[in-house]
């Protein structure tokens, strides 16, 4: 299943954020796509704050830890930035196992990893247009089918 979104500004952004939040189960996996700039960060960002409940939580970059994590009541969530993996295997060594199996995974970079991302996932590709304004495209297999159409209602009503 396929859903293409505008996104007009940062609150549609977080809008879109929350909406998938809301829909995380443990063992998801959220692969993040897009150029540099282009809002993974402030996406997953939302994700987190409205899965923690806490919109000022502080939810800084992992650029340069790689993975970062937040106990929410959805479930604890990683964090992950691959940008600056060498190896898709080094993924191992930042508790990547311990993700998939009991936790929600949000991957920005997920491409570094190649053919160890899962294949059951919902990926998110967003495209800069002009200024804050963004096109999401949300692309995922059937676990997601329902979700994602609830989401993309909720999401296109604001």
């Amino acid at each position: 299943m396929v859903v293409n979104l505008a996104l007009p500004d940062l609150a549609a952004t977080k809008r879109l954020g929350a909406a998938v939040s809301c829909r995380l189960a443990v063992g998801d996996v959220v692969a993040l796509h897009g150029e540099l700039g282009a809002g993974k960060t402030e996406l997953a960002r939302a994700i987190i704050r409205a899965a923690s409940g806490e919109e000022a939580l502080t939810v800084p970059s992992p650029t340069f830890t790689l993975a970062e994590t937040y106990d929410t009541p959805r479930g604890p969530i990683w964090h992950f930035d691959l940008y600056r993996l060498d190896a898709p295997e080094q993924v191992w060594e930042l508790g990547f196992e311990e993700a998939l199996a009991g936790g929600i995974s949000l991957i920005e970079w997920p491409e570094r990893i190649g053919s160890l991302l899962p294949a059951k996932r919902l990926d998110v590709t967003l495209r800069i247009i002009e200024g804050e304004r963004r096109d999401a495209v949300l692309t995922a297999d059937a676990t997601w089918a329902e979700r994602l159409a609830l989401l993309a209602r909720e999401v296109a009503h604001g």
